[in-house]
């Protein structure tokens, strides 16, 4: 799942690898991006988010402001396997991603970024598959990372490190909108269980959606996917909604409040603006299952979503 599907001479798409991880002890989340922007014609423009391969570190602490700091690269030095060879690797500078690790060295405004992480997993979902159109999949969806992370001068190490997703996504250009959340419920008592759900937008007036529980070693797609609540707000976001998991109901709740919601502005894969994105990576979660709803998992902080588009 994680296989490359950009060609080099690809003149408008996007393809990124992505890691979101919890960190154990609860003080915050980091999500890393190594993105290829239109390889075929040198990106878009020659700021750090506009050049044709891009590393991204972004820190959310549990208490205060998220902070994203991106290192911009042509692509001349950029090692890519062939497309839909596997094993694969991006490698670009100091920085990198194969299948079961990565590592990054990134020097931005005066802050310093550094990390080697490992991951092991034994779950992977493919969300979204479109074909040339776009594709979006968590490889390793019931994540657990180990590892160290560097910055400026604070080290975060353990073994585990922390939870969470490794995601694959591509495509020609970004959807209108979507809402795209993953939530990771550590157990005690055996596997962990996990939750991803993808809505966006589609030609014609449609709306592709779905919903992938992880639960006691088993995958299930919830059927009669409903939106019960949604709210993109700076200072707030929610998503509700529920779904049958063969007869019995499960329904999720994922929020966020500020300082922990992040907006970024995103590139359109045509050049001609951007699109705001919000992303709350150290977000809480709780679903409810089972028969009349009276088995319950929480996470605080354990959970990342993001709403993307107008």
């Amino acid at each position: 799942m994680n296989a490359v599907y950009t060609a080099r001479r690809m003149k408008r798409r996007y393809e990124v690898w992505f890691l979101r991880c919890g960190l154990a002890d609860g003080s915050g989340a980091w999500w890393f991006r190594y993105l290829l922007m239109n390889l075929g014609k040198s990106g878009c423009n020659a700021e750090p988010s506009g050049l044709p391969v891009q590393v991204w570190a972004t820190w959310f602490p549990r208490q205060g402001q998220p902070q994203t700091f991106i290192q911009g690269y042509s692509a001349d030095a950029l090692e890519l396997s062939g497309r839909r060879q596997l094993p694969f690797h991006f490698r670009i500078a100091e920085n990198g991603i194969e299948e079961n690790t990565c590592w990054g060295d990134v020097h931005v405004d005066g802050h310093a970024i550094s990390w080697k992480l490992r991951n092991s997993s034994n779950f992977g979902v493919v969300l979204s598959d479109k074909g040339w159109i776009g594709f979006s999949k968590s490889p390793h969806s019931n994540a657990q990372f180990s590892g160290e992370i560097m910055f400026d001068g604070a080290k975060f190490f353990g073994d585990p490190l922390g939870f969470g997703v490794q995601g694959h996504n591509c495509g020609y250009r970004h959807r209108t909108y979507w809402r795209w959340m993953h939530a990771y419920f550590p157990s005690s008592q055996g596997a962990a269980s996990t939750l991803e759900a993808l809505v966006y937008d589609m030609p014609l007036g449609m709306v592709f959606r779905k919903v992938v529980w992880w639960h006691n070693g088993k995958a299930t797609v919830l059927k009669r996917f409903q939106e019960i609540e949604i709210e993109r707000e700076s200072s707030h976001l929610k998503w509700r909604f529920a779904g049958m998991d063969t007869g019995s109901p499960v329904e999720a709740t994922i929020e966020a409040h500020e300082p922990g919601i992040h907006v970024l502005p995103y590139l359109k894969t045509d050049c001609s603006g951007t699109f705001p994105v919000s992303n709350a990576s150290f977000a809480s979660a709780m679903v409810r299952f089972g028969r009349n709803g009276k088995e319950v998992l929480e996470t605080m902080g354990g959970a990342v979503l993001e709403m993307g588009g107008v």
